[in-house]
């Protein structure tokens, strides 16, 4: 089997990559990205270089890479190329609206990107699995129904901003060439990703709260000002994504268009510091005004897309859960410190 994923120089797709790689270790992966591998990502396939081929070119532009492709016996597909245009945490970041500043590249990437590779895919004589990795961005802001339940894959979708917009578009795309061309295809709705490589590159520069609570207790900042320690999200750490889409590609058979990728339940702010002080005595959280907060979030936000997500599907199916939200943080915060060594 060779799998080709797209966006794999970046965050979570990068991290999917080395761990289909060490898991399989007799085969290979393709690499499509407009990013060559910066120093992080070069570091981080290291040890697996010898079954990657990257491919540096622009996803919306198939005239510059279909002939490599086509070269190479793709058997499995994770189209996880995005432009991430996401801008909360702090005061000064909630003021500004990075939807604003290139809409249409959002757009093009995000919907007719996916559209070139289906389209690549479908022509293949043997198509491969495709799985498109969407966002709990689709969801409304509110649901389900009964209170206290996770929000579940059916229904509750109602995308407000371009991202979420473009998201479930290509969500709908993907089923439909798969109706069309009897491909097996889904799609992920990831909840709220952090750990393993997660850094500012060209198309992603946020960080969920765990980012920023385990980077600033790690650097020996023994005091974070927030606004509340109440506010939730159904935080997952990047490992456990990629264990998931993982046992979907090894799935004989796909049985829905989506699975939710998630924690299913929700850490608040709160939790988050206490975990990350039994590893640090003495981090601990002070509570500012909005205006001074090095984490601003807003505590009304607790259900909707900002709640927990019912993982029920992909864990009926495959058997996956993911870790503890404690246990999966205390691993980042190792990793953070010893990627701080590296760069010493």
């Amino acid at each position: 089997m060779t799998l080709l994923v797209t966006g794999a120089t970046g965050f979570v797709m990068s991290v999917l990559g080395r761990s289909w790689l060490e898991a399989n270790p007799t085969e290979r992966l393709v690499v499509l990205d407009a990013a060559a591998p910066d120093a992080a990502a070069v570091r981080y396939f290291a040890a697996v270089r010898q079954r990657l081929d990257i491919v540096v070119a622009d996803v919306t532009k198939p005239e510059t890479w279909v002939a490599a492709l086509d070269r190479l016996d793709v058997t499995h597909v994770v189209h996880g190329a995005t432009v991430t245009p996401l801008s909360r945490g702090t005061a000064t970041e909630a003021r500004r609206e990075p939807e604003a500043e290139n809409p249409g590249r959002i757009i093009d990437v995000n919907v007719m990107g996916t559209v070139a590779v289906l389209d690549w895919a479908r022509t293949r004589s043997a198509p491969p699995r495709v799985i498109y990795v969407s966002s709990g961005a689709v969801y409304k802001h509110h649901g389900p129904d009964r209170p206290g339940e996770p929000l579940p894959e059916d229904g509750y979708v109602m995308p407000r901003r371009l991202y979420g917009i473009s998201k479930l578009a290509s969500e709908l795309i993907t089923e439909r060439y798969g109706d069309l061309f009897g491909m097996s295809t889904t799609s992920v709705r990831l909840s709220s990703v952090y750990g393993t490589m997660d850094r500012v590159t060209a198309s992603r520069n946020y960080r969920h709260v765990p980012n920023r609570i385990a980077h600033l207790a790690v650097d020996g900042v023994k005091r974070v000002r927030v606004n509340t320690l109440a506010a939730v999200g159904d935080y997952i750490h990047v490992e456990d994504v990629a264990r998931a889409i993982m046992a979907l590609l090894r799935a004989p058979a796909l049985r829905y268009s989506s699975y939710n990728i998630a924690m299913g339940t929700t850490s608040t702010v709160g939790d988050l510091v206490n975990w990350a002080a039994e590893k640090i005595p003495g981090f601990h959280a002070e509570l500012a005004a909005a205006g001074d907060a090095d984490i601003l979030q807003d505590e009304s936000l607790r259900d909707g897309m900002w709640g927990a997500y019912d993982i029920a599907r992909i864990s009926a199916e495959t058997g996956w859960k993911p870790r503890p939200v404690r246990e999966a943080l205390h691993a980042y915060m190792d990793w953070i410190a010893a990627e701080s060594r590296h760069r010493a």
